[in-house]
């Protein structure tokens, strides 16, 4: 053992891994096992390791790489702890679509013979845009059927790690389901109020849930694209963003609160002095939440934003 944390300290000292965004992320201090033999799990980000512990339940140890809400997930540096874990999980989950390509990284160094689950790819969504011809929205958590579709397959990786659980697995897997299904609900309930009202996005993080409640992105792509990328805005590109929030056609902003800037700041003060509806977001869980609590709050502010 002690030469195999030298060597993953070797690993993760080699591993640059840097993506776009200007925060810092961290690393999570591994949850404690409830049992001697529960499962290792890790999960990219703290919404799919929260998921997986919600349908592992005792049975599994989950450990989520990136947990800190100022952080952008975008950016990473391995150490040796996350290496070590990556190494002994039997159940990976990763978002994919080029978000957390630090996962396929860490995967490869420890020789990692888990099974991975792809966010991205479970969704169907990659597929579906390149025969649109469009870009991939890669923030696939803030769609619901895509996000039970993965907390099933976490059950049958779990039941396939440990068989004599699989009934447990199972039947938690229902029961966030359930609670997910009653969130689509929502949003259905709310479409009725918000189908065809105008919003404006700093990033592309929010767009599933104002596509099912029906609302239309009035945002030029080109600066929602620009400030996801990290790249600068043209003040031609700004200045005519900043006068479609003073124009009337879209009733809030809905900025990612996790990659905030210069750029992103102008956006939201043009937003307040036009006394059009703030709604921050973000892309990992606020401190002492749930995914479920989060989505729910999240759809409660954008549908009381984009209501009559």
């Amino acid at each position: 053992m002690a030469r195999l944390v030298a060597a993953v300290a070797g690993v993760a000292a080699a591993l640059t891994l840097v993506g776009c965004g200007e925060s810092a992320a961290t690393t999570a201090a591994p949850r404690p096992a409830t049992t001697p033999s529960s499962i290792p799990v890790v999960a990219s980000t703290d919404v799919w390791g929260d998921i997986a512990a919600q349908v592992g339940g005792r049975a599994v140890h989950v450990t989520s790489v990136i947990t800190d809400p100022a952080a952008d997930p975008h950016a990473y540096e391995a150490d040796a702890r996350t290496q070590l874990a990556v190494s002994r999980a039997r159940v990976v989950i990763e978002n994919g679509g080029g978000y957390d390509d630090f996962m396929a990284r860490l995967l490869r160094a420890a020789g990692s013979k888990a099974t991975v689950i792809d966010a991205v790819d479970v969704s169907g969504k990659a597929a579906a845009a390149k025969a649109a011809g469009t870009d991939l929205n890669e923030h696939v958590w803030y769609d619901f059927p895509t996000v039970g579709k993965v907390a099933d397959r976490i059950a049958a990786a779990l039941s396939a790690a440990d068989p004599t659980d699989a009934a447990s697995f199972r039947a938690n897997a229902a029961a966030f389901d359930a609670k997910l299904d009653a969130l689509i609900t929502d949003e259905q309930t709310d479409k009725l109020r918000t189908a065809g009202v105008g919003v404006a996005i700093t990033e592309p993080v929010p767009l599933y849930l104002l596509q099912a409640l029906g609302a239309v992105d009035k945002t030029p792509p080109a600066f929602s694209h620009a400030v996801e990328d990290g790249d600068d805005v043209p003040p031609a590109l700004l200045q005519q963003t900043t006068a479609l929030l003073s124009s009337g056609a879209v009733k809030a902003l809905v900025y990612n609160a996790q990659t905030s800037d210069v750029q992103t700041a102008v956006v939201r003060k043009a937003a307040e002095s036009a006394n059009v509806a703030v709604v921050p977001v973000t892309e990992t869980l606020p401190p002492g939440t749930s995914y479920l609590r989060w989505m729910s709050d999240n759809l409660t502010a954008v549908s009381k934003a984009l209501a009559p």
